[in-house]
C-alpha cells in the first residue's frame, strides 16, 4: 500500500503545528463573531417595544370621580376598575370579612390601600371577561356566566374561582394615582 492510502502523516514540524493553532483560532474566533453577530437583533427583539414600555404605568386623575361611582381606565391593554366607595359600602365590606359566602377569603384592608378607593383589575376570573356593575352584593356581575364580585371585588358567587386582582397601583397625592 501506498503511504497516502495509509492515510497522511501528522507533521512535527513546528512550523506546520503553530500554523495549524493559528488557524484553528482564526476559525474559532470567527465562528464566535459569526454567532454574536447572530443572536444580537434575536436576544434584541425580545426587549418590549417602546409602546409596551409606555404603558407599563399610567396615571389617574381621580378628581372626577364621585363618591359611588365607578371610572374604567385601561392599563397594559387591559381594563381597571378605580372605584370610590361609600362608607356604606365600606362599612358592608369590612362587616363581611368574615363571611362564609367569601369563596376566596380576603380581608377588606389587604385589598385597598384607602378605604375609600378600590382599584381592581376589571377582568372576570372565571373567563376574562368583563364584568358590568350590578349584582346582589353593591359590585360587579360578569354578564356571560354570573360571577358576582362585591365592592372589594371578592367573588361572592358563581364559577370564579378568585376575586378580581389588584395591581400594583400607590397614590401620588389625594388627586392621583399611578398603576404599574
Amino acid at each position: 500500500m501506498s503511504e497516502q492510502a495509509k492515510g497522511a502523516k501528522t507533521s512535527t514540524n513546528p512550523k506546520d503545528v503553530s500554523r495549524r493553532k493559528f488557524l484553528t483560532d482564526m476559525t474559532t474566533a470567527f465562528g464566535v463573531a459569526g454567532a454574536t453577530c447572530a443572536a444580537v437583533p434575536f436576544v434584541k427583539s425580545m426587549a418590549p417595544a417602546d409602546n409596551v414600555k409606555a404603558m407599563a404605568s399610567t396615571e389617574v386623575d381621580i378628581s372626577d370621580i364621585s363618591e359611588g361611582d365607578t371610572k374604567t381606565v385601561i392599563w397594559r391593554g387591559r381594563p381597571v376598575f378605580i372605584k370610590h366607595r361609600t362608607g356604606a359600602e365600606i362599612a358592608k365590606a369590612r362587616k363581611e370579612d368574615t363571611s362564609s359566602e367569601l369563596l376566596d377569603p380576603a380581608k377588606d384592608e389587604s385589598r385597598v390601600q384607602n378605604e375609600k378607593w378600590l382599584i381592581a383589575m376589571a377582568v372576570c376570573t372565571h373567563l376574562g371577561c368583563v364584568p358590568m356593575e350590578g349584582g346582589e352584593h353593591d359590585g360587579w356581575i360578569c354578564p356571560c356566566h354570573g360571577s358576582q364580585f362585591d365592592a372589594s371585588g371578592r367573588v361572592r358567587r358563581g364559577p370564579a374561582p378568585s376575586n378580581l386582582d389588584v395591581p400594583p397601583y400607590e397614590f401620588l397625592n389625594p388627586t392621583t394615582i399611578k398603576i404599574g
